[in-house]
């Protein structure tokens, strides 16, 4: 008995040996692929609106929207706006920051609301999108967020069409995200939120 129980901790710690070595030599091409996963952005289309998914401190997605529009993709861009940041809505920043960027600010929208989620904010939006009567939006979010995001209106809204276009994020890109500390911390944090999302937590 104690002899199998020996081959069998042998034979566990070597397949644990052989798959930390298979990472390390191999730990580009597996940390690109579990990043890649997270981005499911699409080409931008003619619609109806553009909507701009919050929680983005960079900017970037506003200017994206911004650029969106400039380019003739849709006619305006509606900007999401949860309360909570500094007694400000995300929306009233937002906007004024794509405006000394250049960008019109009759191109934008706001949309205050109090989702603290995606969840909740796909579910307010749905209620939006559809009292205005937009039925075909492009959903502008990070590189990152692209798979949760257009999972979670999707699932909010299976009656709308939404094309996920990406913004770039300054500190994560999916073939370099772990050599920037804020790109480690954006991937962890979007695995943990993509996980419990399966989970539906």
């Amino acid at each position: 008995m104690k002899g199998r129980f020996a081959r069998a901790l042998k034979l566990a710690s070597l397949g644990v040996l052989a798959i930390a070595l298979l990472a390390a030599i191999f730990h580009a091409q597996l940390l690109t692929a579990l990043a890649a996963y997270l981005d499911k952005s699409e080409p931008p289309q003619s619609a109806e609106l553009a909507f701009v998914v919050a929680g983005d401190q960079s900017g970037n997605r506003i200017l994206r929207a911004g650029a969106l529009v400039r380019q003739g993709y849709v006619p305006e861009a509606m900007v999401s706006g949860p309360y909570g940041l500094y007694g400000f809505n995300e929306c009233d920043l937002a906007i004024p920051f794509a405006e000394k960027a250049g960008y019109p600010h009759s191109y934008f929208l706001r949309f205050p609301n109090f989702a603290s989620s995606t969840h909740e904010e796909a579910a307010a939006a749905a209620t939006e999108l559809r009292r205005i009567g937009v039925r075909k939006a492009l959903l502008v979010t990070s590189t990152f967020h692209t798979r949760r995001a257009g999972n979670e209106f999707r699932g909010a809204a299976p009656d709308l069409t939404f094309i996920v276009v990406s913004a770039p994020d300054p500190h994560f890109t999916v073939n370099g995200w772990w050599h920037d500390r804020e790109g480690r911390k954006t991937f962890l944090v979007e695995w943990i939120k993509t996980v419990a999302a399966w989970l539906h937590l």
